[in-house]
């Protein structure tokens, strides 16, 4: 399936793999990539610009398809050394960045001047339009359903992928509640030019995290989420657990004196334990209401290959068929 998305990554599905903490690793960030989309390994999970070289060094011995690295900017007491790592990204010749949070303006010069293409992740048409303004080559569009920070504006899928079409001039991709091959179907109708996928790789074979956490994901439904920290507007759609329910009556019996330091024992250092460990009811971590429609294990291959049989039997045949004689 050709789009505008495998064109400008050259890839063969256009199909994303997003950062996630503790998950993009080398084995799923090559796995997606040979599957036929674009892998990416997390930069911030390894912290360091030496870490960071490694793990794509690694990533290369697995692959020779192309992926990326994501960056997310996001306000820390002590910052990553964000200039190091971006030289690690620029050295190491990777073809995409995948940035996320906020602006990344700062660094699309040496990334230009590299050939890298680099895609935003945005929650809104109005940052979406800022991206392409700055220079992005093009965006992920994360609906109000997606696992992480989905804003503060709370517009589903359904509304913010025609609304992106109808302004954008750069490709964008769908983002938050995609599985299958409806989901890219339906991206593509909506305008989009493929999508990008987290939650639901973190349920395959090569993903490197423990096997409770793949286990809550199959037995999850799209009813188990919930939304955090939305007093202190960085609200974050997290996996319902025991952890969380701490948090959220701390929000409740604190209101409007709650502070981050309130919680940081619900967030703070929780993916190690969860992801490598398996304590799944440790605190917050990431989930998306895509947990519904995840019901079983596969490779990255089995799911890629069935995600793209679908689709095509979905424009192939029942869609044809709706046509009018």
């Amino acid at each position: 399936m050709k789009t505008a998305i495998t064109e400008m990554f050259g890839i063969e599905h256009p199909i994303i793999q997003g950062g996630m903490h503790f998950v993009g690793l080398a084995e799923l960030a090559s796995a997606v990539s040979n599957a036929g989309g674009l892998g990416i390994i997390t930069g911030l999970t390894q912290g360091t610009p030496e870490k960071l070289a490694n793990e794509i060094a690694r990533c290369r011995e697995m692959t020779d398809k192309p992926f990326g690295v994501n960056m997310t900017f996001l306000p820390s007491v002590r910052p990553p050394d964000y200039p190091g790592l971006f030289k690690v990204i620029v050295e190491s010749g990777v073809s995409a960045v995948e940035t996320a949070g906020n602006n990344p303006s700062e660094w699309l010069p040496m990334l230009k001047e590299a050939g890298i293409k680099v895609i935003h992740k945005c929650t809104s048409v109005r940052h979406a339009l800022k991206a392409q303004r700055i220079g992005c080559d093009a965006v992920s569009v994360d609906g109000f359903e997606c696992g992480g920070h989905p804003g503060e504006d709370d517009v589903t899928n359904f509304i913010l992928l025609p609304r992106a079409a109808e302004e954008l001039e750069i490709p964008f991709v769908s983002s938050g509640g995609m599985a299958n091959g409806r989901s890219l179907v339906a991206s593509l109708a909506m305008g989009a030019d493929g999508m990008n996928m987290g939650t639901r790789f973190i349920a395959t074979q090569e993903a490197p995290v423990h096997e409770n956490v793949k286990q809550a994901l199959v037995e999850a439904s799209e009813l188990d989420t919930r939304l955090i920290m939305r007093g202190l507007r960085n609200t974050e759609r997290v996996l319902n657990n025991a952890g969380v329910e701490r948090l959220i009556q701390k929000e409740q019996d604190l209101g409007t004196d709650l502070k981050f330091e309130d919680i940081l024992p619900e967030v703070a250092g929780i993916y190690p334990r969860v992801m490598q460990e398996g304590d799944v009811d440790a605190g917050a971590w990431s989930c998306g209401m895509v947990a519904g429609l995840i019901h079983d294990v596969p490779t990255v291959q089995e799911l890629m290959d069935r995600i793209m049989s679908e689709a095509e039997a979905l424009i192939n045949e029942r869609l044809v068929g709706f046509q009018s004689a």
